[in-house]
């Protein structure tokens, strides 16, 4: 069997985060990331929204090359959409860029982030009783204090990214194996 390979990552840069850093247009994003293929009505009842707000926001998703046609789904006149790369990597220098409106752009792709991380724990909490008992102690919600200067920081980081990266995802069908959600958050707290 061929080792497991995920596409690659896509670096946002300041045209294609303008592209996503809508809410909706992230929400969709995941969705199709996680749950594979789906239309614009599939989509709009699994989120709660209008299959007109779903269709608009997936032809921009389209427009700034995040997702892509599904063809080897679509039967008739609905369209399948997919995502197009394997995540998304955020270059920090647009946190400070010059145009206000790709600082603002970064700034409603970081909190849309958060939002999605804390949705995701919620989600998890409330249905802990229904993952087989074997996951008992299998997950963590811890978080540590410490004191670092940023050069410091940046290699935690990086160690963290190379430490999740050895565990390669297993092949579909593996006895026992779950999608697992790991996130990292790492900031100064000192005006917290």
């Amino acid at each position: 069997m061929p080792p497991f390979e995920e596409p690659s990552p896509r670096v946002l840069d300041a045209r294609s985060l303008r592209g996503l850093a809508h809410p909706l247009r992230m929400q969709l994003l995941v969705a199709l990331r996680r749950g594979g293929p789906a239309t614009a009505s599939q989509l709009a009842e699994k989120l709660g929204e209008s299959s007109g707000a779903t269709s608009y926001h997936l032809r921009q998703l389209a427009a700034h090359g995040f997702i892509e046609d599904s063809p080897e789904h679509g039967k008739g006149r609905e369209r399948w959409w997919r995502a197009a790369d394997g995540g998304l990597v955020f270059d920090d220098t647009l946190l400070r860029d010059s145009d206000p409106s790709v600082r603002g752009a970064a700034a409603v792709f970081r909190f849309e982030v958060a939002n999605i991380h804390t949705q995701e724990i919620s989600t998890w909490l409330g249905n802990l009783h229904e993952f087989p008992e074997e996951w008992d102690g299998a997950s963590d919600l811890s978080d540590f204090t410490g004191r670092l200067t940023p050069e410091m920081a940046r290699e935690l980081i990086q160690k963290m990214h190379d430490l999740i990266q050895s565990y390669r995802p297993l092949p579909e069908g593996t006895p026992g194996a779950q999608s697992v959600r790991i996130h990292t958050h790492l900031f100064p707290s000192d005006r917290l």
